[in-house]
């Protein structure tokens, strides 16, 4: 008898924590992928086990997924939670063809991210309030974000021993656990220095090596990070929807209209694939288009 979908499924979640080494996030959304497949082969196709798929169960799937949803991004999603499942029975010899191969990702278009301007990331913090005991640890996080670039999940388990003062660089552990070393700017550096010395008068440190804490002492939660960047935003009365991300898309997008090489930005992003950074070069193109339009003299209507 084959492998069974619970056999499958667990040691798939296996395969994406241990072989992949994917963030806990990214494992739980493969997870919920193949667990719709999972339970559309049961409505639909039951006795069939992972060793039996072909590309018409697939399909059948996907076109299932699609009528219910009608998402072209949700598609291009579970396709790739499908391909990677499919990798996986292959790599484990399950398989000896790849029933995902034939699937053809919908086109999703290029959806270019929100970016704040320099003038809006100086007013966010200026806006914060350092009389209060967070003030001095949310201008650092905000500073921090928006100077290096990082992601949430970067931030929130950034150590001290992560800091190179002398180098000005700062070690970061981005996804898949690689690591990469970012310039670490005097002006973040600056902001750091000043939070170290109300961090110092925490009650209790729990997380010794861990740089930003919340008033307990420990490290930061991800929604906390959310909460701060949303209401630091709308204090400095910015109505863009914004989240922490916009920092590190803030941070690319300014390097790449200052004429940054695009192959620096993409080791200080920490992206495998130029691809992924080469969206920069279209917000930059973008850009560079809205200020032709404006001030060039034979853009203008008569």
């Amino acid at each position: 008898m084959g492998l069974s979908w619970t056999e499958a499924v667990r040691g798939f979640g296996r395969y994406l924590r241990i072989e992949r080494s994917l963030s806990p996030n990214s494992v739980d959304a493969y997870l919920n992928d193949v667990g719709k497949l999972q339970d559309y082969i049961a409505d639909h196709k039951a006795g069939v086990l992972p060793a039996d798929l072909n590309y018409g169960d697939l399909s059948d799937f996907i076109a299932s997924v699609n009528d219910a949803e009608s998402s072209a991004r949700t598609q291009a999603r579970l396709i790739s939670g499908i391909r990677s499942f499919c990798r996986y029975m292959l790599t484990e010899g399950v398989i000896t063809d790849d029933p995902s191969a034939m699937l053809e990702s919908p086109r999703t278009g290029m959806k270019l991210p929100e970016v704040l301007t320099v003038e809006e990331i100086d007013r966010m913090v200026s806006s914060i309030d350092l009389s209060i005991q967070e003030g001095h640890r949310n201008r650092a996080i905000i500073e921090t974000m928006y100077g290096c670039g990082l992601r949430v999940s970067e931030l929130v388990n950034m150590r001290l021993t992560d800091i190179h003062r002398r180098e000005g660089f700062v070690s970061v552990t981005g996804k898949g656990n690689k690591q990469r070393l970012v310039p670490l700017g005097s002006v973040a550096l600056r902001e750091i220095d000043n939070y170290m010395d109300r961090r110092a008068t925490l009650p209790a440190i729990i997380d010794q090596n861990i740089l930003f804490l919340n008033r307990r002492g420990k490290r930061l939660s991800r929604v906390m990070i959310f909460n701060i960047i949303k209401d630091t935003a709308q204090a400095a009365g910015i109505g863009k929807t914004i989240s922490p991300h916009t920092l590190r898309h803030s941070f690319a997008t300014h390097l790449v209209e200052g004429g940054a090489d695009l192959r620096a930005v993409q080791e200080m992003l920490g992206h495998e694939s130029i691809t992924t950074t080469e969206i920069y070069t279209h917000i930059d193109r973008s850009y560079l288009r809205d200020t032709l339009l404006m001030y060039h003299p034979r853009s203008k209507h008569k």
